[in-house]
This record gives C-alpha cells, structure tokens and sequence, in this order.
C-alpha cells in the first residue's frame, strides 16, 4: 500500500512539474489598441501588447513563437486576460484576425516581446445624412471590451486608446477630453484626426462624434458606383442611352 501511496505521489510530482513549466513567466507591461475608422462603419483595429518574459521563461517563449499549432485561447493562458480583443461587435465579432508574436529583445534578466492582433470590426460608427454631401458619424462605445469597474467600463492600467478618424473629419462632440493631443484642446481640435487616451479614464459615457463632408465630384462618383453596383454591366448601357439622347437632343436643338 506505501509503494502504491509513494507511486502516486512521484506520478503527481512529475505532473505538476510539466504543468509548471508549460505556463511562462510572463508580465503585461502595456497595451497599446489603435482603431482606425473607415468612412463604411467598419474599423481596422491594431492592438500591441507589450510583455516582459522571465529568464526561466526565454526558451519556453522562443518554442512557442515558432509552433504553428498554438491558438489564441492557447496563447490567452500563457499571458492572461488582456490577450484579448479589446473592440469587438458582439452582433458580428471580427474578421480577418491576425497574430504575431514579435521576436524577444534581450534584457539582463529576461526579454520583452511586443505581441500584435490586427483585425477588423464592422459597425463601429454610425452614420446619418444631416444635409446635402454632409454625413455625422457615431461612435458606438459598446464595441469596447476594456475593464469594468464600479464605476462602469475605464481603459485598464499601462493601456493607451488610440482613434484615428478618416482624412477631412471635423470633430462635433468628443468625451472624455483626449489626454493627446494636448495643444489642440483650444482650437477645437480642428485639423485634428487622432486622438489618444490614457489608462484610467471612463468609458462608460465614451462620446465621439464627427462630420464628414464630400466634395461634389465625390458625390457624382459615389452615385455611378451605387448603379453600377446595383445593375453591373447594364448600367453602362443606361449610362450610354443617356449620352445618346443628350447628344440627340443638342443635335435636335441646334437645328
């Protein structure tokens, strides 16, 4: 019965040993999630986690970074919960999900590693046309999935928020104030298409709203494209049964 006992007890030992030794040593030092949005809805989002590995865990990170058979869940247990997507629809979740884990850089008592999620998230604004050419877009603040706190949702800490609008956007309403870029606060941010928050502030009443507005060319452009995409090749015979009739009618008039 002892050596049945003695046994089990070396079988376990050896257990926790690999147990052990699967799970790194590995710290969270910053996140980084740039959302870059797209006059579509959609959003490109790039989040950098940025993480210190242990001497004892150096091998163990190089293994992992060349295996190909490791998933994001698996990933999720070596570093912990901030490996995870961090604006995410959750009536259309993301697509094209990428992740690379970078190369380590050797410290004195370890290495850091920069470890990058790109992926892209569909209705992350809204958006409504107020008048002729002009449309006002809506952030939707419940596309993030940062930390909760008593007081409602706030960026985590050693985590900066970053936002970056299409070209030509004119801020209407933004909250909290961004923590950068600092010198534009007094202009009203205009001319100002990025924007950054840093860890602690509240997300809970995130508001961001801005306007675009399209040049006339652009306008004209967009509508061909919307009958092209709804007739596809027949709205070029439309579109030359137009310039025939006009050219008819000038020939008709001239006369």
């Amino acid at each position: 019965m002892k050596m049945v006992i003695a046994a089990i007890a070396c079988a376990l030992l050896v257990l926790f040993a690999v147990a052990g030794s699967s799970y790194g040593s590995y710290t969270v030092t910053h996140l980084n999630t740039t959302v870059t949005l797209n006059k579509n809805t959609s959003a490109q989002v790039t989040e950098v986690l940025t993480v210190f590995v242990s001497n004892s865990s150096v091998n163990q990170y190089e293994t992992n970074r060349i295996a190909l058979n490791l998933t994001l869940s698996t990933w999720q247990g070596f570093i912990g919960p901030l490996l995870v997507q961090h604006i995410i629809n959750p009536k259309s979740g993301v697509y094209n999900f990428k992740y690379l884990p970078g190369p380590l850089v050797p410290q004195y008592d370890g290495g850091v590693a920069k470890l990058i999620m790109s992926y892209y998230v569909n209705n992350v604004t809204s958006v409504k046309q107020t008048a002729p050419r002009e449309f006002v877009y809506s952030f939707n603040k419940n596309v993030f999935n940062f930390e909760h706190a008593t007081s409602g949702e706030v960026l985590p800490a050693n985590t900066t928020l970053t936002i970056i609008l299409p070209a030509g956007s004119q801020i209407s309403a933004i909250y909290p104030i961004p923590d950068a870029p600092v010198a534009n606060f007094t202009s009203g941010y205009s001319n100002t298409t990025q924007f950054s928050w840093f860890d602690g502030e509240p997300l809970s009443k995130f508001t961001l709203v801005f306007i675009m507005r399209e040049s006339l060319t652009a306008e004209v452009t967009g509508f061909f494209t919307g009958v092209y995409n709804a007739l596809g090749v027949f709205s070029y015979i439309i579109i030359a049964a137009m310039i025939a009739g006009l050219i008819a009618y000038a020939y008709a008039k001239s006369r």
